[in-house]
């Protein structure tokens, strides 16, 4: 390890914030244990009590019709498209009993950008959700409110004011792809650029709509611009504070007109184990058993991730691209304990909601593993 290298690594475990000139350096010139190591510090020094959490929700994709017609994107479809669909009132209802009925307390609804939808359609969807169930609305990603207000005719935070008032009390961080718009401009030149992603983040923040961020990896950025994003959303957290987690994620090139190559596990805890390093006024980072598999998120799990995402129920998009992990509540439960850590269940903003009782000696045929080692 040479000199500056290690300069920066003594830097990130003394917990002083590194610079994006460094992150770059140490992105490319660490290797994979060192990044364990280091990212597992940060983790243990903000979550000493080894407790990781998931959520029980439901991801419902109310449409996939879609103008933005994004490159990476396998699940769109076109509004002529025998393939396209609106789900009814009734359905979405179902859905949501069913989330309910299996413990369920989030919703994440999210769709295409539907040329037809307007503002009124949310507000009276809901509406009428709020009406009959007791449930998070964890919904509309930052290009589907933009388009919204702009369809409408109004401010951002007009649109968000509205749909706050409708019963939407979250927001998911998807669309964010990578937060450079020479990235954006090729994989999806139709969708909203960084800044008004980031206006919709800022603006949902002061208006107190907790909200979290992602970013999908491995199509046609480079390192540098992978430094960019996370910088990004750390300036953003510094002024607002409004993120409850960060979630990176892998590009799934199956079923694209972009098409390339999956990024491999090593890519993947590299770029995860990055964020949790430079992300340092985030307090959690979600692993992705939904791109990577139980086995590699489980590894997440030693390289600076807290959370295990939610048991998704349901879910469409990435299944579209070929690629189809599932897992029970009680596996992924099993996971998180059988890489010594204790499993909580969560809500949207990360209250402790159930401490899931850990295993016997004879069940797992090891000794018990201690919640606070």
């Amino acid at each position: 390890m040479n000199t500056g290298l290690k300069k920066i690594v003594t830097k990130v475990s003394k917990g002083k914030r590194i610079e994006p000139d460094e992150g770059l350096v140490l992105f490319r010139q660490a290797d994979l244990l060192t990044f364990g190591e280091l990212a597992n510090s940060v983790r243990k020094r903000l979550h000493p009590e080894r407790i990781v959490t998931f959520v029980v929700d439901r991801n419902i994709n109310y449409t996939n019709v879609c103008v933005n017609k994004c490159m990476f994107c396998a699940f769109y479809r076109d509004a002529d498209s025998p393939e396209a669909y609106i789900l009814s009132r009734d359905d979405i209802f179902q859905k949501i009993e069913e989330t309910i009925n299996q413990g369920g307390t989030q919703i994440l609804m999210q769709g295409g950008v539907h040329p037809d939808l307007g503002l009124e359609y949310f507000e009276e969807l809901f509406s009428s959700i709020k009406s009959r169930f007791t449930i998070q609305i964890h919904s509309l990603s930052p290009a589907e409110i933009t388009f919204l207000a702009e369809k409408t005719k109004i401010s951002i935070r007009d649109a968000l004011t509205r749909l706050r008032a409708a019963g939407l009390d979250s927001i998911p961080g998807g669309g964010a792809e990578i937060l450079v718009d020479r990235v954006r401009k090729k994989v999806s030149p139709n969708k909203i650029r960084w800044r008004q992603w980031a206006e919709v983040m800022k603006e949902a923040h002061e208006l107190g709509m907790p909200t979290t961020a992602t970013m999908m990896f491995g199509s046609v950025e480079t390192d540098k611009e992978i430094i960019e994003h996370l910088v990004r959303l750390r300036k953003i957290q510094d002024h607002t504070g409004g993120f409850t987690a960060f979630i990176p994620w892998t590009y799934q090139p199956g079923n694209t007109k972009l098409g390339g190559r999956p990024a491999t596990a090593v890519e993947y805890l590299k770029v995860l184990a990055l964020s949790r390093i430079m992300l340092d006024n985030f307090d959690n980072v979600q692993a992705s058993w939904v791109t990577q598999g139980s086995k590699i998120a489980q590894v997440a799990l030693e390289f600076g991730a807290n959370d295990f995402g939610s048991t998704m129920i349901e879910e469409n998009v990435v299944a579209a691209a070929g690629v189809t992990f599932r897992m029970t509540k009680q596996e992924i439960v099993n996971i998180i304990q059988d890489a010594g850590y204790r499993a909580a269940q969560r809500d949207t903003i990360y209250n402790i909601l159930k401490r899931e009782e850990l295993k016997s000696r004879r069940e797992t045929g090891k000794p018990q593993q201690s919640g606070n080692r």
